[in-house]
């Protein structure tokens, strides 16, 4: 079970990308350009939007939320080694008939550049929450 959802409840989570992972959500995805296959001048792939938005994806999957609505605007490049931050802020959560309904501020982070912002909209099961 996981914790009844509260607005301003703050969750965070860091990932650094590796080459492989890289490569695997290029074959998974079909997002195989060359710029996620062959390294740049450092030796460092460019980690794709989608693999990035996992960040938050992980967040929302501990929280047992069922996301029905995602935006999202992938403001800077990500690329393998780099440590990325994720910050997953509850800016409203609304209790309804046997769930709660949240809406969240994300903001995903490399060193004090933001890489990623989002707003996601979905709701977590009153069974699932204490």
């Amino acid at each position: 079970m996981v914790r009844r959802p509260r607005e301003g409840e703050r969750h965070t989570y860091e990932r650094t990308f590796a080459t492989e992972e890289v490569e695997q959500f290029a074959a998974l995805s079909g997002d195989a350009q060359p710029r996620h296959t062959e390294p740049d001048e450092d030796g460092r792939l460019l980690v794709q939007g989608l693999l990035t938005a996992t960040l938050p994806t992980k967040i929302g999957g501990d929280l047992a939320m069922l996301a029905h609505t995602m935006d999202i605007e992938f403001t800077r490049p990500v690329y393998t080694g780099q440590t990325i931050a994720c910050t997953w802020t509850n800016e409203r959560v609304e209790e309804r008939e046997g769930r709660y309904v949240i809406t969240a501020d994300i903001v995903c982070t490399r060193e004090e550049t933001t890489v990623l912002r989002a707003t996601i909209e979905g709701h977590v099961g009153k069974e699932t929450a204490t």
